[in-house]
């Protein structure tokens, strides 16, 4: 008899036998390192990752560097919880606890990223990996205060675009190269700081430049138009006094990539009610169908250019009982064009602002927090070419928000509300304009109940409002196959969310595991009517849907130069009525060997992400497949300059690999071997 493991049950065993077996061996006499406090500045309160009363997970520093990858979605991949919807070398955005864009947010330094991503997989995510100083992930509930359509959570990108302070010696910088094997991939990165008095300028360029990358038994053993070439550029100056900065920034990012698996052969599909005509040919119930379109390789393309300026500032005791004045704005102007064999397509473009303004204030009966106003404005349009799906539309958005904290004894509170405005005005003489507001409240406490253990609990019901592609889609999507028809009767979405943690900080033993339950009513989803080959005709309806999980990472201190990591995730997404919804990501679970000597590191790490057959309609099981990971690295220090030397090898097992979270799994599966070289030099 063959015993198959139910992800779940698999998942808590990763998480819980080994936290068993190490608590005997914590008693050892070997030193116990505490590690020092990570503030997650995502959070108005200033608090670090270990006070939260939901899930938040930071990169930075050698950590940051060594998981370095080209777009952002591969760079989170591997935290508890986040994976990436993958659409070849130059585009990924992140999926987390199985929901991405429109319910995770991406911002850079507080301010929402402007771009196309949140239509389409294959628009990149226009935050540039080699020039951030740091990644914060937001899970569950905590997120709300930057919108409650980010019910999975939030990514903020933190760069040192704009200075905070003078540097020391009045000059400060950093200098990265890296090469890669798989895709014959280079980049580099530079970033300047000089000061004096109370005035900094800083400077940074990034260049990245991959070919077609390689894939394990594949034709041509390399994946067609997955190569990518980017560029950003900025800069910033600053007026540094002693309660605070105010600064500016301009900064540009240009990209051209290719499409894998866009396909214009099903140009010419339509809807008739709920069923599809293509080419000359009536679509059937019995879908069975002569295909008389001509299967060709394209050579499809997307060019895009962002143009952005950053505002930013803070002042200390800004007035009589506020403590923090902390100030956010953008406004970017975005262009995308996608181009079949070379010829000018469908042309996409964004431009519009954010601002946010947030005070803390004193301490008022015990409660500190933070109240703050938001407002944005976006006009996004998508004109030429036969993919123009989208009417011009102009969205405005205006949220008040509030966090406050109490501390008492071993307890902590938190409670936090959001309320907000928002209208979609389409240019469009039939289409009415959508005009809604959403109020979303949490509340979290944690409980200290033995020093180095915390318990968690938080509980938030968050509400989303459709945004312009749901209500105004009509028309051909090639980057996933589809004929979208929108719904400009869509009301808004309703979460009901729980989130329980447990965790330890201090000592060998070190552990920390999640657990949610999410019910969302008049959940928003691309429900699948009918398909003709791989082409389907979806249209934008509403169910209820829950999502449910666990996150779980385990390790243990075995001497002061080695520690052995456990770690898993799981999530079920569905619809009420027992339907799966699709592109959930599969249950993972892995190990990794953390060494250190001297000036020495290096890890090896398996994870083995399992076999995915809880699927939606028209959609495939994904086999399940093992990665295998190894990297080494040197620091030391020379002439006054830090560096940073390191090798890295990744799927080092050659392993053919679909993602199933990923539109185009099939056309574009993961990259094979790769082994990665670098060296960063900070001063």
């Amino acid at each position: 008899m063959r015993f198959t493991p139910r992800p779940l049950t698999l998942a808590l065993f990763v998480a819980f036998v080994p936290s068993a077996h190490a608590q005997t061996a914590s008693s050892s006499e070997t030193p116990v390192q505490s590690l020092p406090s990570i503030v997650v500045t995502a959070n108005p309160l200033g608090l670090d990752s270990d006070s939260l009363t939901t899930p938040a997970s930071v990169l930075q520093g050698e950590r940051l560097t060594l998981q370095r990858r080209g777009t952002l979605g591969e760079l989170l991949e591997n935290e508890p919880g986040v994976h990436a919807d993958t659409f070849g070398g130059g585009a990924s955005r992140p999926v987390i606890r199985g929901q991405t864009a429109p319910r995770v947010k991406v911002l850079s330094d507080g301010s929402e990223i402007v771009d196309a991503s949140g239509v389409s997989p294959d628009h990149v995510v226009t935050a540039d990996t080699l020039l951030a100083r740091r990644v914060e992930i937001l899970r569950g509930p905590s997120a709300l205060l930057y919108g409650g359509g980010a019910i999975g959570g939030v990514v903020n990108v933190l760069d040192d675009k704009i200075p905070t302070e003078i540097p020391e010696d009045g000059l400060s910088g950093s200098v990265e190269v890296l090469g890669a094997t798989a895709a014959k991939e280079r980049a580099g990165a530079v970033g300047l700081t000089v000061g004096e008095g109370n005035i900094a300028v800083h400077v940074e360029g990034a260049r990245r430049r991959s070919d077609d990358y390689r894939v394990p038994d594949w034709t041509d053993s390399r994946v067609a138009n997955s190569n990518a070439d980017s560029t950003t550029g900025s800069v910033g100056l600053s007026f540094v006094g002693s309660r605070g900065y105010i600064g500016a920034a301009y900064s540009y990012r240009e990209d051209d990539y290719g499409l894998p698996g866009h396909s214009h052969e099903y140009e010419d599909c339509h809807p008739h009610g709920s069923s599809l005509h293509c080419g000359g040919h009536d679509h059937d119930h019995d879908h069975d169908h002569d295909h008389d379109h001509e299967h060709g390789e394209h050579a499809a393309t997307a060019h895009l250019r962002s143009d952005r300026l950053d505002i930013r500032g803070e002042l200390r005791d800004p007035f009589a009982g506020f403590s923090n004045l902390k100030f956010r704005g953008g406004y970017t102007d975005y262009r995308h064009d996608e181009r079949d064999d070379g010829e000018l397509g469908t042309t996409f473009t964004n431009r519009g602002y954010d601002g946010r303004l947030e005070l803390r204030h004193h301490p008022l009966g015990g409660w500190e927090g933070v109240v703050g106003l938001q407002t944005s404005r976006y006009d996004f349009a998508s004109f030429g070419g036969s993919e123009n799906f989208i009417p011009k539309t102009r969205t405005n958005s205006t949220g008040l928000f509030l966090l406050e904290n109490y501390k008492w004894n071993d307890w902590r509170f938190e409670l936090g509300a959001r309320h907000e405005w928002q209208t979609v005005s389409p240019d469009s003489g039939t289409l009415s304009d959508y005009d809604g507001n959403a109020t979303s409240l949490s509340a979290g406490a944690t409980w200290d109940f033995v020093p180095g253990y915390a318990a968690s609990l938080s509980v938030s019901r968050s509400q989303r409002m459709p945004n312009a592609q749901e209500l105004y889609a009509n028309g051909v999507h090639f980057a996933t196959l589809t004929y979208e028809k929108g719904n400009p009767d869509l009301g808004k979405e309703t979460a009901r969310t729980v989130d329980l943690g447990l965790r330890k900080t201090d000592g060998d033993l070190r552990f920390s595991v999640n657990a949610f339950l999410s019910r969302i009513d008049g959940y928003i989803y691309g429900n699948t009517l009918d398909q003709y080959e791989d082409f389907r005709l979806i249209e934008y309806t509403q169910g209820d849907a829950s999502f449910a999980g666990l996150e779980a990472e385990v390790s243990y201190r075995v001497t002061p130069h080695a520690s052995v990591t456990v770690f898993g995730d799981y999530v079920r997404g569905k619809l009420r009525d027992g339907d799966d919804l699709p592109r959930i990501p599969a249950a993972r679970v892995g190990a990794r060997t953390n060494l250190n000597w001297d000036r020495w590191s290096g890890f090896v790490e398996y994870t083995q992400v399992l076999r995915q057959n809880r699927i939606a309609s028209y959609e495939e099981s994904t086999s399940g497949y093992g990665l295998l990971g190894a990297g080494v690295s040197y620091s030391g220090t020379m002439a006054g300059t830090d560096y940073l030397l390191y090798l890295k090898g990744s799927n080092l097992l050659n392993k053919l690999a679909y993602n199933h979270a990923s539109f185009i799994s099939r056309a574009a599966p993961l990259q094979g071997r790769s082994v990665m070289a670098g060296v960063r030099v900070e001063f």
